[in-house]
């Protein structure tokens, strides 16, 4: 008796991906197994899993990435100064190469030859997955479900979360002419009901790596999550954008990121104070290189790894304190040290009397 094929899908639970391990096994034929990957979404995972075996999976794999997520993907783009259009910090863009490896991983375990997921084929969710499940492993098929993983929320609107912030789309915001309705916010509170005193936060880094809020040392997910709550407090972190995609595609989409819009202006501020002109430029120019490859899906690449090798060796350099000011919905950059200023400052002084 031949062993029947199997099939490893990206499950994020409810009940449309319930119907879409039901229509695998059945259209298919196969045995099914899903993989659900704890990007810090905040869904009570233990939940999906019983939703999966439930539903007909012969096992479901619940895997806790957000210490991975956060220092193998989250910090390198911070490092990079990865913000895709100046503005965007691609909080689904930078889990798509994360998931991909932990199914391509599981797809060994299982030895199964064949990964389906719901990622929209509108977006750029299809094609960032689909390019990082080649590159580890072009002998996989990879088999797009449009029911297999639906993206949590609820209503008309699209919405992808995880540890670095959330992405909306579709419904009323399909009108790049209408405001975002309310609603959508959950890790923001509106700038004209934030406090009216301004908070204050001094943000420390080694080597270019936040390790400290407010002379508090935390672990890089600890201080995200840390951030985002402080931040969004304040109504920091909202971004809406127009996004270019592949294909032609024009989208508007809708962020909340306080962490990341906080700690990705602290950086960007200590790098200014520290690094020398011309290196600070080059530096500059290599960040939108990079935000393009991780938005396009291109994690795993030479060039990325290329990218990063430039980008932690700068970060030697990158030491010292930024303190921003969040006030009803702006992050403000008020202060920064470095044990390198007084080096710095007195050059200047010498140039100038020379």
């Amino acid at each position: 008796m031949s062993r029947k094929e199997r099939i490893v899908l990206a499950y994020a639970g409810g009940a449309e991906a319930a119907d879409g391990i039901q229509r695998l096994a059945g259209d298919h034929g196969a045995d099914v197994v899903t993989v659900t990957v704890d990007v810090g979404q905040g869904q009570a995972l233990d939940q999906v899993r019983e939703a999966a075996l439930a539903a007909g999976a012969i096992r479901a794999h619940v895997l806790d990435a957000r210490e991975e997520f956060a220092r193998q993907y989250i910090l390198p783009a911070l490092q990079a100064g990865a913000l895709y259009g100046g503005r965007y910090p691609m909080t689904s863009s930078l889990a798509r190469p994360l998931i991909a490896s932990k199914l391509v991983e599981v797809a060994r375990i299982e030895h199964a030859g064949t990964i389906a997921h719901g990622a929209r084929g509108r977006g750029n969710d299809l094609l960032p997955l689909d390019l990082s499940v080649r590159a580890l492993d072009s002998a996989i098929r990879l088999l797009a479900s449009a029911r297999g993983q639906p993206v949590a929320g609820a209503g008309t609107y699209s919405v992808d979360a995880n540890l670095w912030g959330r992405s909306i789309e579709y419904g009323v915001l399909e009108d790049p002419w209408q405001e975002a309705p309310a609603e959508i916010y959950t890790l923001t509170r509106s700038a004209a009901l934030a406090p009216d005193t301004p908070a204050y936060v001094e943000i420390s880094f080694d080597k270019g790596v936040p390790g400290a809020v407010n002379g508090i040392t935390m672990s890089f997910t600890e201080l995200i999550e840390s951030l985002t709550t402080i931040a969004g407090g304040h109504g920091v972190g909202r971004i809406d954008t127009i996004e270019r995609r592949q294909g032609g595609i024009v989208s508007r989409e809708i962020s909340e990121a306080p962490a990341a819009v906080v700690l990705h202006a602290a950086h960007r501020e200590l790098e200014t104070f520290v690094l020398a002109r011309d290196l600070e430029r080059l530096k500059r120019e290599l960040s939108l290189k990079y935000a393009d490859l991780v938005y396009n899906g291109l994690w795993f690449t030479p060039m990325r790894e290329a990218l990063d090798a430039f980008h932690r060796k700068v970060q030697e350099q990158v030491t010292g304190t930024t303190r921003v000011k969040l006030f009803k919905g702006t992050c403000e950059v008020v202060g920064r040290k470095a044990p390198s200023a007084a080096h710095i400052v007195g050059e200047s002084a010498s140039v100038a009397q020379a």
